[in-house]
């Protein structure tokens, strides 16, 4: 069974720390679908899920080649589609290699080729929930959908980790 839960980060950091939560809950083979407009936070929150699977590096941006591996205790394969208009693009690649192999598959832009992506899939979406003003323009909504049990788990541990 599917759930939803809503996350407020009102900084960098913070999406860091949601992020980096999620991070040190998954396992090999977790695929991520994660969007969300230009500038709302897609690569600082995937700066924290590498952080939660000890990567040695920061991810940045791969969107001039597609995917940057990063290894940690699982190996992060982190895509960006932003330039990729069919899913044949990904095919080219080799894509189901990283999809369904042993690291964590983070896919920024993922609603552009929803078609590859399994029921398994966690979806998060990143969005600035007000008008922009001097205020608000660092407060984003994180939406998180996924499988209960693991999803209800996961609400438990950030929001006791908002608590330190």
């Amino acid at each position: 069974m599917v759930e939803k839960c809503v996350f407020y980060s009102s900084s960098e950091e913070e999406t860091i720390r949601i992020g980096e939560e999620l991070g040190k809950s998954l396992k090999p083979g977790t695929i991520i679908g994660l969007n969300g407009e230009l500038g709302t936070g897609k690569t600082v929150f995937v700066k924290g899920i590498a952080r939660g699977l000890n990567t040695q590096e920061e991810p940045n941006s791969p969107t001039f080649v597609i995917m940057n591996k990063y290894e940690g205790r699982i190996p992060l394969y982190h895509f960006d589609l932003y330039r990729i208009s069919s899913a044949e693009e990904l095919e080219v690649i080799g894509y189901e290699d990283y999809f369904y192999g042993n690291g964590v598959t983070v896919v920024e832009w993922s609603d552009r080729v929803k078609e590859i992506f399994p029921d398994k899939t966690i979806k998060v979406e990143i969005t600035i929930p007000v008008e922009p003003d001097d205020k608000a323009e660092t407060i984003r909504q994180i939406n998180l959908e996924g499988q209960d049990i693991w999803l209800s788990s996961f609400k438990n541990t950030v929001e006791q980790a908002s608590q330190l």
